[in-house]
């Protein structure tokens, strides 16, 4: 299928990304069903709360992290102290698993993307995907980075726990080798982020850094009921949105605790919808509903006494009153001058008639 997520980029859409990851396993044990099942669950739960694209993230534990790996997320949320024990338990899946999901994707009508983490992945994804998507854990990847940017395919890359020197570089790697759109994706590598260390302004700045790009959010904030943090990061430049995604978000372990659910991603792009609606098009023009107030509210050239026909207009002898159905006040230059076409009661509107010469 035609992606979706550079359609809507390319007419100025906004796009929410479901980041789905491997929450899926945990879905699977609390509700009894394979891995499967639950992974294809989530991804048809995603379509109907109104999201644009799920995406994944395919690893071996033996090719991703060190035995000797520590954590860096919240313990008390996830205790698994190894990095390498907790991408354990969640690497069952392999290019068979991913290519049935990626057809179920299309089946629902929803884009599919993984995040590769090797080499073998980077290639069967290939065939996969319209768009890769590569992690802020591989910024500093340089040889990878060009390994899968050589594949010519748009990409989303997060720029979390990065300088403005990393980011250029890794976006000068991608540049050498492909010219397709990249999407750069502000994020913060904190699971859960502290409002406090949201960081949105960065969205800003990357905007101003690197114009030639689309920017984005990836976010790890928990959800709120008012949906600020995005709508901030919406309202400051970031045109994707990518969320964890679960379907439990009281579940231990993993990234439930930080996660939009089906109902937080209507209401994300309820409040997005929302947003769209007061900001407008910033067009430099008048509305169409101000023209009552532009025509009643503004002024026109009023007699500021009686003028009889043929006496010259001065300043002294003009006011300014509402409507503006008469001589614009900006047009008084056109007037002061010129002699009265007719008598001029004290308190008419000047109309053009009035005035000999008026425009001339």
């Amino acid at each position: 299928m035609e992606s979706v997520i550079l359609n809507r980029l390319k007419e100025g859409r906004f796009v929410l990304i479901a980041e789905i990851g491997v929450n899926y396993y945990d879905i699977a044990s609390k509700m009894g069903i394979s891995n499967m099942e639950a992974a294809k669950l989530m991804i048809r739960e995603a379509k109907e709360a109104g999201i644009h694209a799920v995406k994944f993230q395919t690893y071996k534990a033996d090719t991703l992290a060190a035995k000797e790996s520590p954590s860096y997320w919240d313990r008390s949320e996830e205790p698994t102290a190894s990095q390498y024990e907790l991408f354990r338990k969640f690497d069952s899946f392999g290019e068979a698993e991913y290519r049935e999901l990626k057809e179920y994707a299309d089946e629902v009508g929803t884009e599919f993307l993984s995040t590769a983490f090797d080499v073998e992945s980077a290639d069967y994804l290939n065939d996969l995907m319209n768009v890769y998507k590569i992690s802020s854990s591989d910024l500093s990847n340089i040889p990878f980075i060009e390994y899968q940017a050589k594949k010519e395919k748009p990409i989303l890359l997060s720029v979390g726990a990065s300088d403005l020197n990393e980011i250029e570089r890794a976006v000068d790697a991608i540049r050498s080798v492909n010219d397709k759109e990249l999407i750069l994706l502000h994020c913060v590598l904190e699971y859960p982020t502290p409002e406090e260390d949201a960081n949105l302004l960065k969205i800003k700045t990357l905007k101003q850094q690197f114009p030639d790009c689309y920017i984005g959010y990836s976010d790890h904030t928990k959800p709120t009921p008012d949906q600020d943090i995005l709508k901030t990061a919406y309202n400051l430049g970031a045109q994707v949105i990518e969320k964890h995604f679960t379907l439990d978000k009281t579940l231990k372990g993993n990234d439930h605790y930080h996660a939009m659910d089906p109902e937080d991603a209507r209401q994300i792009l309820k409040a997005i919808e929302r947003m769209d609606l007061i900001r407008g098009k910033g067009e430099l023009v008048s509305l169409e509903t101000e023209s009552a107030a532009r025509a009643n509210a503004r002024r026109s050239l009023v007699a500021a006494c009686d003028i009889a026909e043929g006496e010259e207009i001065t300043r002294e002898k003009l006011t300014f009153k509402r409507p503006a159905s008469g001589i614009s006040p900006a047009d008084e230059e056109l007037v002061l001058g010129k002699a009265a076409a007719c008598a001029i009661p004290e308190d008419t509107i000047l109309k053009p008639e009035m005035v000999k010469g008026f425009g001339s």
